[in-house]
């Protein structure tokens, strides 16, 4: 039979004031039954990325600690109960959601209002505020632009499936490897993750979309993909410089 600690006053009213329904699921679930799994995440919630809900609620200053259970089927799965509650974070600012509108311009005055991975000009609406190093490995930065990024949601949902899939984030957390890592440092990074990858990504706005068309149409008839369409374009261009 699971026994559930009892938990400080100052950690329940913070537990009780998260509202974001991903979180508060996982907090609510764990505040009745002790923990909950990721069979549980996925099957009763419907969230197939259980590292996610979890990050959402590691987000708002509340610790999590991961373990391993037995799941149904007999394999060992992962779980989630709260950690140490004196490593509650009471701080106004702290996680992704407390992150205030003067850093956000902060940001937007130094870099401009776009994406730092896709480099697409965007609505300020759009814009998300994160951290360059992952909080979970290198704990609360100062807030100050330097420490921060401005992503569009899907730019943070990838940045977020990486750094939740990379060794440094599960079990080294040195925070030498996120600042080289092109998720932090996407200017000047030499590995993506841990892997030994470069990347590069290419959007076509507005008049230049024409372009994308033409492009497309040229990777059909040659019966190519356009990623590797366009990387036989460039060899060639590099190769007619030599």
């Amino acid at each position: 039979m699971n026994t559930i600690p009892k938990l400080p006053d100052e950690f329940l009213a913070l537990c009780q004031s998260v509202t974001a329904k991903r979180p508060k699921a996982v907090i609510d679930h764990i505040l009745q039954h002790g923990f909950v799994t990721t069979e549980e995440l996925k099957e009763q919630y419907g969230y197939n990325h259980p590292p996610r809900a979890a990050r959402d609620v590691r987000e708002h200053g509340i610790p999590l600690e991961t373990f391993r259970v037995t799941g149904r089927d007999g394999r060992k799965i992962a779980a989630y109960k709260f950690g140490d509650p004196k490593k509650l974070r009471f701080r106004k600012l702290s996680g992704r959601t407390g992150l205030s509108k003067t850093l956000k311009e902060q940001l937007i005055q130094q870099y401009g209002c776009q994406c730092f991975i896709y480099l697409e000009d965007m609505d300020e609406r759009e814009l998300q505020i994160d951290h360059r190093i992952p909080y979970e490995v290198g704990g609360e930065p100062e807030l100050v632009p330097e420490n921060f990024m401005l992503l569009s949601s899907s730019a943070n949902r990838a940045k977020s499936w990486s750094c939740e899939h990379c060794e440094n984030w599960n079990s080294l957390k040195d925070r030498k490897i996120c600042v080289s890592c092109y998720w932090a440092y996407p200017e000047n990074y030499s590995h993506i993750a841990m892997k030994h990858v470069r990347r590069i990504d290419l959007l076509w706005q507005g008049d230049e979309i024409a372009t994308y068309e033409k492009l497309k149409a040229q990777a059909i008839r040659f019966d190519k993909e356009i990623p590797a369409f366009v990387k036989e374009i460039i060899e060639k261009e590099i190769k007619k410089k030599r």
